[in-house]
């Protein structure tokens, strides 16, 4: 076996592993079940991918589980206890316990006085919340990525694709910006249609080789909405840009794409000190 064909095969074992995970976070995950998966022994998947992910498949699961019961929390009116069993837990007070550990409340609380909360409507009818929004010049930028079709909520799987990929191809930089970049507008567009690419900056010397596509992002100036906190809060932050900060600014939009650049790192970040920039093109 050569070398190329020995890291294809062990691309595609990662993939298939953390597509199993987003698929299945209703069902019971066992770490055994998950390296039968990779065709491996338990002994060293865990460890490899460990390697590769900077977490083991139990924290991975863990995360995953909790970012989809925050959206959950925000975005519906599901019960707590029901948003729990979904969430794998076996019973409410493990997944208050478990949730406020990482949210810093439990869920209850959390619907009512989350950080999404500062972006809703006051009884006059405008958003209590005041965000301080740059203008910024940029250059053309250069990306390869992951395309997605879904939620935008679940885009983390193609991000998983992403960087396990240039892990295993030996093509990882620290000096790579992580960017997500958004076709639709998910207020108009159903949910399973939206279209998305989860990205790195990257010049012409990565070859975009399945799975990798290439995406630009035009020059020109855009207003940067610096957005701190649960990735489940950011549509709240889109509604405000355009509710209340675009027909007070004297600007207009420019035909192009919005997208969000990530900070930090939600593998050893916690989600309320999670930093994302919002761009919005402007003419």
């Amino acid at each position: 076996m050569n070398g190329q064909t020995a890291w294809s095969l062990y691309e595609n074992r990662l993939r298939r592993v953390s597509a199993y995970i987003h698929d299945h976070l209703d069902e019971e995950l066992d770490m055994e079940r998950l390296a039968d998966i990779a065709c491996m022994s338990s002994y060293h998947w865990h460890r490899i991918y460990r390697a590769i992910y900077g977490e083991t498949l139990a924290a991975t699961v863990k995360r995953l589980r909790l970012h989809r019961a925050a959206g959950d929390i925000v975005r519906t009116g599901l019960d707590i206890s029901e948003i729990a069993k979904r969430s794998g837990y076996p019973n409410l007070q493990s997944f208050n316990r478990i949730f406020k550990s990482v949210y810093g409340m439990p869920p209850a609380r959390y619907r009512k006085e989350g950080s999404h909360t500062v972006f809703e409507p006051s009884i006059s009818g405008k958003a209590t919340a005041m965000f301080d929004v740059t203008l910024k010049t940029i250059e053309p930028i250069e990306l390869i990525g992951v395309p997605h079709t879904g939620s935008y909520m679940q885009i983390s799987k193609a991000f998983e694709t992403l960087f396990g990929t240039l892990y295993a191809r030996g093509l990882a930089s620290p000096g790579m910006r992580m960017i997500g970049v958004y076709f639709d507008d998910p207020d108009i567009v159903p949910a399973e249609k939206l279209r998305s690419v989860a990205c790195v900056s990257a010049d012409e010397t990565i070859a975009a080789e399945p799975p990798f596509v290439r995406q630009s992002l035009s020059g020109g100036e855009y207003a940067v909405l610096r957005h701190k906190g649960p990735y489940a809060d950011m549509h709240k932050a889109y509604q405000w840009l355009y509710a209340e900060w675009l027909p007070v600014s004297g600007r207009q939009l420019r035909d192009g794409l919005m997208f969000e650049e990530y900070l930090n790192n939600p593998r050893d970040t916690a989600p309320t000190g999670l930093l994302t920039d919002i761009y919005m093109p402007l003419v």
